[in-house]
């Protein structure tokens, strides 16, 4: 019943029976199947149904990408199909295959267990309407007030439906050095289904990725843990759990609010986890018992390879926690562990692959600037630079709010060669290396290091609730205390909150040394309780100690949701709209979709065009250069649209601009592209059809001096609201 929880909500939200019924039947017929199939075969193993499709999902997600990629070059995008086609044409063919249709799954599952996975979806389908469906339409005009992200993702959506190998359709010419198999995905299901990609990146795309995300990390959990409540407690730290906000308003600065943060604003970032769970999931497995079957190999090199398309952070995280796994299991075998070694050997190519290949070199704005996150976020919360002192004291803050949000995991000291485990050194190493690297980088485009972080979060929830479960099973608590220590915990938080009062960003003249104060307060009690726990008699002590655990990782969860909660409730359907990352309903143009529309329809996708839209809309001055609109709706490369996200924007060296504020690097490209608009003339609209191949022009009207004046040179095809096309002759018209 809760698997079929979010149809409802989605229908609610705008989307068609026709979208739904297509995109269901894609889902189950065309990736989650042939998926499953596969994953049986290659990872054999008694799992439940919900397992079993999770993990045929993720591998179907995989599966489909690398199908794509050919079928796309080769100018037949459909032959994707051919997949799935050929998976259920083997396993029904090939005797010893045939098996594999037929499954025992677990039965053992206790009832509990089936209400938390409904309870998932649940939690999940709301979540998204939360965040996403109530604020974000697949609809004109409602569309143009989301997220300013989103544009980006469809315009990269439309290229890979229509190109490869791709290019940024936002500069024409650009190559598209960047992590883009979720977009070829979401080409591969709308060539498919017939949906628009409006729809699927809003509405329809993500959630399923969620779910199957969460049911992985529940396996992944209970494998490493060895028991369900565990694998519970780790799908709980990694949806519900956020570092402690303990600020008295919301204020979503912090940067650390776990997986949850950006799923539908980032799908790279959400594809990308999914297909990296699995990998953790097999690593478990393979380091633990290095035979493992060559299939389990084979598996696992196909969502290497994904993955390093998918989402940069994940394999220089998994190469760092790899190597730490090869030193310590080299030490404690004393002998070259060869299950280590294999696995860093193939991530180490998949790696390069994705350096090379995919990304060119490319850093993306990427640079060495340790604690620029901390310098940062301070000015965000305090309205001003911080001196080195204070950044070095908030840096601290930064570690106390991650100790406390995953200190369950101290809770492994109780039996200290628990850390010897390979699948637990490798979640060590791959948590310390986010840490580092989130604090030892910079980013020239709004914070990105904070991702490699973000990576890591569900491995830490699994090493939390593998603490709390050690703590406890060696302390022996009763579940009253236990209950007791959470609620303490809880009731903690709020009360520093409370008491402490301190809102940011501070007003004007307050002294910055304030935003210390419910930090300090919350390690005053911690240590006092340590000092109470300490001085406990022995049989008392490690009782005490597990319960003073429950009640530090209880303390992460209200004060992080009460900011989190709070943040999207202050921001309303409305007033959210005039938050700094979406613009006003006034800003919107009328008539965009509809001209870009009529544009796909009669333009052929190697036609370039030519736009006067470069801002955004309502920040012209300084220009804010993330304007995608007309590439994403249009699903056209255009000569010079925003260059924000751009890799030759993001890597130039200019300090002192926003890299949203730099110009554009090619100063006769851009004159050229908007002299047809500002001052038309034969020889202008001749410029841009024969040196850079200009067909159409889409001009926003509202920036025009003279609207009429790009008729006389160019031909008028069709106006709608505020945006008119124009269509470059092959030869130039009369004078």
């Amino acid at each position: 019943m809760a698997g079929g929880f979010p149809l409802p909500v989605l229908a609610h939200y705008g989307v068609s029976v026709r979208d739904l019924a297509f995109f269901c039947v894609y889902l189950a017929v065309c990736v989650a199947v042939p998926g499953t199939l596969l994953a049986r075969a290659a990872y054999r193993g008694r799992r439940t149904l919900p397992e079993d499709l999770a993990l045929g999902l993720a591998t179907g997600y995989a599966a489909e990408v690398l199908a794509y990629i050919p079928a796309r070059a080769l100018g037949a995008p459909l032959l994707v199909l051919a997949w799935p086609v050929s998976v259920y044409a083997a396993f029904l063919l090939v005797p010893r295959l045939r098996p594999f249709w037929r499954t025992r799954p677990r039965r053992d599952v206790p009832p509990w267990q089936r209400w938390f996975s409904a309870g998932t979806v649940v939690y999940l389908t709301g979540w998204s309407a939360f965040i996403c469906f109530r604020v974000t339409a697949p609809t004109w005009p409602e569309a143009g007030w989301s997220h300013v992200d989103l544009p980006f993702h469809l315009s990269l959506v439309g290229e890979l439906r229509n190109h490869m190998p791709p290019q940024l359709p936002i500069v024409a010419g650009e190559p598209l050095n960047y992590h883009w198999f979720a977009y070829a995905h979401l080409a591969a299901s709308s060539w498919i289904t017939g949906v628009e990609p409006l729809t699927l990146v809003t509405r329809l795309s993500v959630l399923p990725m969620l779910v199957a995300f969460a049911v992985i990390v529940g396996m992944t959990g209970r494998r490493v843990i060895g028991s369900a409540a565990g694998g519970a407690m780790a799908v709980a730290g990694t949806l519900l759990v956020a570092a402690p906000s303990l600020y008295a308003n919301a204020n979503g600065l912090m940067r650390w609010t776990g997986v949850l943060h950006v799923p539908w604003n980032s799908p790279t970032q959400t594809f990308g986890a999914l297909l990296f769970a699995p990998v953790m999931l097999l690593l478990a497995d393979l380091l633990a018992r290095p035979g493992g079957g060559r299939a389990r190999w084979a598996l696992l090199a196909v969502l290497l390879v994904s993955v390093a398309g998918a989402k940069a952070p994940y394999l220089p995280l998994l190469a760092a926690a790899l190597a730490v796994v090869t030193a310590a299991e080299a030490v404690r075998l004393r002998r070259l562990p060869r299950a280590a070694l294999t696995a860093l050997g193939m991530t180490a190519a998949a790696l390069a692959f994705a350096q090379v290949v995919l990304f060119a070199g490319a850093r993306q704005g990427m640079t060495i600037d340790p604690l620029s996150v901390v310098r940062a976020t301070w000015a965000e919360l305090a309205g001003r630079q911080a001196t080195a002192g204070l950044v070095a004291g908030f840096a601290l803050v930064f570690v106390t709010c991650w100790g406390v949000t995953w200190c369950g995991a101290l809770g492994l000291l109780a039996r200290p060669l628990l850390l010897l485990r390979p699948a637990v050194t490798l979640m060590l190493g791959l948590s310390a290396a986010g840490a580092a690297l989130m604090l030892l980088l910079g980013s020239a485009g709004d914070l990105n290091q904070g991702y490699f972080l973000q990576s890591c979060y569900p491995y830490l929830a699994v090493l939390a609730a593998y603490g709390l479960v050690t703590a406890v099973r060696e302390g022996r608590p009763g579940i009253r205390p236990i209950i007791v220590a959470a609620v303490a915990g809880t009731a903690v938080a709020g009360l520093v909150r409370v008491v402490c009062g301190v809102q940011v960003p501070l007003p004007p003249g307050e002294r910055s040394v304030g935003l210390f104060l419910p930090f300090a307060v919350l390690l005053i009690l911690i240590g006092t309780a340590s000092l109470v726990a300490a001085s406990l008699t022995e049989p008392r002590r490690a009782a005490a100690w597990a319960l003073l655990v429950v009640a530090v990782s209880a303390a992460g969860v209200p004060a992080a949701w009460q900011a989190r909660v709070l943040n999207h409730l202050s921001h309303g359907a409305d007033s959210n709209l005039n938050a700094a990352d979406h613009p006003t309903p006034e800003q919107v143009p009328r008539g965009a979709l509809r001209a870009a529309r009529w544009l796909r329809a009669h333009s052929g996708p190697g036609d370039l065009v030519a736009t006067n839209a470069h801002c955004r809309w309502g920040y012209d001055r300084p220009c804010d250069s993330r304007h995608f609109w007309v590439s994403a709706l249009t699903e056209r490369r255009v000569l010079v649209e925003g260059w924000a996200y751009t890799a030759a924007n993001l890597d130039r060296g200019r300090p002192d601009l926003p890299f949203t504020e730099r110009p554009f690097w090619d100063a006769a490209r851009l004159r050229a592209g908007d002299a047809v608009f500002e001052a038309p003339s034969a020889r202008a609209v001749a410029t841009l059809r024969e040196r850079y191949g200009v067909r159409w022009l889409v001009a926003d009207e509202r920036l025009l001096r003279r609207p009429e004046a790009v008729g006389r040179f160019a031909s008028f095809q069709v106006r709608y609201g505020d945006y008119a096309v124009y269509r470059i002759p092959d030869r130039p018209p009369g004078p």
